[in-house]
This record gives structure tokens, sequence and C-alpha cells, in this order.
């Protein structure tokens, strides 16, 4: 993206500029950047909602993919901006949509930790055990990274949540929390039914991934 451009503009969240250029020119609401993407694209990173509402009132597109297929939901779900997922899930129907990477705005949202975004988009259908290229389920994700707070939210959606799902590689949300060493997590997914015993195709369980001290506790965790 070139600089001091109105997508840079739309990317800082200025609005006078923006506004000011569409005045002019109203056929740059839909105009293409190199990499295809539209000024709400740049406009729901900024996380300027004034900006986001603005360009749908002047008729943007809700939801389009860009080069990488990636689309303003997925964008604004991966950078926190709750205010503007807001807006576009009022706007927008396809929430499992995916990107060139297979990853889906759950995931991304999951994956950075943003639990009340997870939330609002469990609650408009986002499908739970969604993968993407490597076989990795939002779970997976939060799992891996530690993510206390939305791996509860996950499990609070238990009829739907497959727990013991596995990646391309073999792996569970428990094999990468023991990997990892996220205590609290591998504990909270046993005492939830995730299986230690499933192996990996390394031929690993996860407990051959912990840390000493983690074999102790989960191994408590199961005798108690």
């Amino acid at each position: 993206m070139a600089r001091n451009t109105i997508y840079d503009a739309a990317h800082r969240g200025d609005f006078d500029f923006v506004s000011k250029k569409l005045e002019e020119d109203p056929k740059l609401l839909e105009a293409l950047d190199t990499s295809k993407r539209l000024l709400i694209h740049w406009a729901v990173l900024s996380g300027n909602l004034k900006l986001v509402t603005y360009l749908f009132e002047l008729g943007s597109p809700d939801n389009p993919a860009d080069d990488t297929d990636n689309t303003p939901l997925l964008l604004a779900c991966s950078a926190g901006h709750v205010e503007i997922v807001k807006l576009l899930l009022q706007k927008c129907k396809d929430i499992n949509h995916k990107n060139a990477q297979g990853h889906s705005p759950l995931q991304y949202a999951a994956s950075k930790g943003w639990a009340q975004i997870c939330a609002m988009l469990l609650e408009k259908g986002a499908d739970i055990n969604i993968t993407d290229e490597r076989g990795s389920t939002p779970l997976h994700r939060a799992a891996s990274k530690g993510l206390l707070q939305v791996v509860n939210l996950l499990l609070d959606h238990k009829d739907e949540l497959k727990i013991n799902s596995k990646d391309l590689y073999g792996n569970t949300a428990l094999h990468y929390a023991c990997e990892e060493d996220r205590q609290e997590v591998a504990l909270l997914l046993v005492k939830n039914g995730a299986d230690l015993e499933i192996k990996n195709k390394e031929n690993q369980t996860c407990l051959d991934m912990c840390s000493p001290k983690l074999v102790r506790l989960l191994s408590n965790k199961m005798t108690s």
C-alpha cells in the first residue's frame, strides 16, 4: 500500500481525508488497490467506527474478499475491534468465510484471545469446530497459547465442541496445551473430557509432551 493515498488514510482512520476524497470522486468507494482491497478493508483495521459506518452509508460492499481472501470481518476479528465486529455482524452473512490459509473469523479471534468477539461470533452461529489448512480448530489455537478465557468460552458449548478433534499432525488441543506447558488450560481440558491417551502421528500421547510438573498435576487429576 502506497503512503499518502486514500487507502493509507483509511488505514490511519483519517475520516476527514477519506470523506473529502470520496466527495471529490465517489468511485473511489469501490476502487481496488494493488492487493484487491477496498477502502472498507483498511477502515476496519483502523478501528475507526465512524469511518466504517460512513463507508457503509455510502454503499460500500459488506464483506468483500481481497487477493488472499481476507474480508473486513476477518480483519476486524483479528484486530480485536469489538464495535466494528458488531457492526459487520449485522451486515455479513458468511461468518465462516475462510481466507487463503483457511483461517476463519472465529479462529483469528480465538488465537488472539478476543473472548468477547468469540462470544459474538458463536452467538451468530460460527462453526466452533471449523478447521484451517492444518486441521487446527479454534480450540487448538486458544489452548496452545494458554488463553484460558477463550478456552472456557469454547467449553461452554460442550454439546457442539469436539474437544478431542485432531489436526493434520494428529494433535488434539490437549497435546498443544501440554507441549506449551499451559498448565491451567491442560487441567481444564482434562476436567472437561479431553483424552490423555490419544496418540498423534509421532505416536506421542499428551503426557509424552508434558513437563514433569504437568505430568504430576495431570496424574493427580486422574486419580483424584
